[in-house]
């Protein structure tokens, strides 16, 4: 099963996340399927490729609680 999810890069004390669609069954920074999009949360920056991410849910791809509040 995919999941859409975030998988944490960057330095320590300065988190930077992607958003990516990975198997579900794969660690968080394991090798994703596809990157969706990128949230910096002390630049308060966010880009979501939403067009990419209704794809991949039409397909059966789930989307998890953290990625669901990025869109509000």
């Amino acid at each position: 099963m995919v999941k859409i999810r975030l998988t944490r890069i960057g330095k320590k004390n300065n988190p930077f996340y992607r958003i990516v669609a990975i198997n579900s069954q794969r660690k968080r920074e394991g090798k994703s399927v596809a990157v969706l999009g990128y949230w910096h949360p002390q630049k308060n920056r966010i880009k979501i490729d939403k067009k990419s991410i209704d794809d991949f849910v039409k397909k059966g791809a789930q989307v998890s609680e953290a990625v669901k509040k990025l869109f509000k």
